[in-house]
């Protein structure tokens, strides 16, 4: 597995601090981009939490999924959240070291009582002693919220006194991506009172004991959720349910419920999102098609980035995304001129460098800039590099509808028929297009699509 170490490095530790107004939640910020620039400690919120003990438990959330591993469980994993300011809201992200779960707490308005939150994306630090200070806050006190350093602080502290270096996964990167583009594709399933997701919830298994049963399938009825033998027609899948143990965190506080999934496609696996309503904010985790299967070799955006129009489509997109914390492609297509179709490749290409990412309860993307190098992300996706490789070599050769590539000692006929192209290597064989195109597929469409590559094509 190719890795990178992202050096992440904070003013000071975050921490909870008492104070003349009350407890003071001190969120310190690692290098990032705002609309000012790249700066080495971004400031984005100071004010009150309208429900501080609900969003300490929100944040613990979001920090179990990024210290945790659903599968192969015995190699550790850990990565500071990632958060974004939007203008009128807060986001705090989070994947796991598995690559097989995706959190978000969006604290919204509403849970916001200060100066307008600023615009950007960071790491924010999450230490041991911030983690136990938040776990014993249990009455809504007056609690006090600073994301970024104090200004005076600032300017009397020489350098960074706290330094990480964490190992980051290019399979990592490649998540946040995948999952971006499995949400877009999902539909509200079901809709759960407070006491029906209390109930559903702690009634499922905490352990990893059901990980090999496979395709879990649930659907909406009068009482709530209820389990189904089949993937029945609004059913949505629930892969590994020990996954969704940190959603426990909220429980008591929780609204709501929302379920959101794929329409059911022939029984197969599918991703699924389990959002949680709170008083002004939403936990939110997004689950892979199996425990032990990533996001990263979903292959979701495979399409997009074969093409140079979507290069190109990309780079006048991200001019117009502004930070918004609501975009919509319809708008996109009208500011840019492009068709809808080629505005939804370019934010798919954009969610590739982890400048997009995708809002469930809005329908809707929003702007950050992961702070690391996510670009690599697509540099380094190995289905991508060699579709590459092959059509620069000139492996592929094209007769109408159907398309001959040499790769190795082998010669693989690659199909289209209805807009899908079939191929006639072990990936197809063994996945049928439910993980993306296989690279000879790919490498097909590049050349006819014209797309630029190493060396020529026939």
């Amino acid at each position: 597995m190719t890795r990178s170490v992202q050096a992440l490095a904070y003013a000071r530790p975050s921490a909870l601090e008492s104070s003349q107004v009350g407890a003071v939640l001190g969120l310190e910020t690692a290098g990032g981009l705002t609309p000012r620039g790249a700066e080495a400690h971004p400031r984005f919120f100071a004010g009150f939490l309208s429900a501080p003990r609900i969003a300490a438990r929100g944040l613990l959330a979001v920090a179990d999924v990024a210290a945790a591993r659903y599968y192969q469980r015995a190699l550790p994993a850990s990565l500071d959240p990632v958060v974004t300011g939007n203008g009128d809201r807060l986001r705090f992200e989070s994947f796991s070291g598995c690559c097989g779960v995706y959190a978000r707490l969006d604290v919204l308005q509403e849970g916001l009582d200060g100066e307008r939150t600023g615009h950007g994306t960071t790491n924010v630090d999450v230490n041991n002693p911030l983690r136990d200070a938040l776990s014993r806050i249990t009455a809504d006190d007056p609690l006090h919220l600073r994301v970024g350093p104090d200004e005076l602080a600032v300017t009397t502290l020489d350098g960074p006194v706290v330094e990480k270096k964490v190992p980051l996964p290019d399979r990592w990167l490649r998540g946040f991506a995948e999952a971006q583009v499995a949400s877009a594709g999902f539909d509200l399933r079901a809709e759960l009172t407070a006491a029906q997701a209390v109930a559903f919830l702690r009634s499922l298994p905490r352990g990893s004991g059901n990980a090999a049963r496979g395709a879990q399938w649930v659907v909406a009825s009068g009482s709530g959720l209820r389990p189904t033998t089949r993937p029945v027609p609004g059913a949505v899948c629930l892969p590994g349910p020990e996954r969704l143990v940190a959603l426990q965190r909220v429980l008591r506080h929780a609204t709501a419920l929302r379920v959101y999934g794929p329409p059911v496609a022939d029984g197969a696996a599918a991703a699924s999102a389990w959002e949680v309503v709170l008083p002004g904010m939403r936990l939110t985790l997004t689950l892979s098609p199996d425990s032990s299967r990533g996001f990263s070799g979903e292959g979701g955006v495979l399409e997009a980035l074969a093409t140079d129009d979507a290069a190109a489509d990309a780079e006048l997109v991200c001019v117009l995304l502004a930070w918004e914390p609501r975009i919509e492609p319809a708008s996109l297509a009208e500011q840019s001129g492009l068709s809808a179709e080629r505005v939804r490749a370019a934010l798919t290409r954009l969610g590739t460098a982890g400048r997009v990412g995708y809002d469930l309860a809005d329908a809707a993307y929003f702007h950050r800039e992961l702070p690391y190098d996510a670009d690599r992300a697509e540099r380094h996706n190995p289905r991508l590099v060699a579709a590459r490789e092959l059509a620069g070599a000139g492996a592929v050769t094209l007769d109408g509808t159907l398309a001959s590539v040499s790769s190795g000692d082998r010669r693989y006929q690659v199909r289209q028929s209805d807009g899908v192209l079939t191929c006639t290597c072990q990936w197809w064989a063994d996945y049928r297009g439910k993980r993306g195109p296989c690279k000879h597929a790919l490498a097909v469409t590049m050349v006819r699509r014209g797309a630029t590559v190493a060396g020529g094509v026939r």
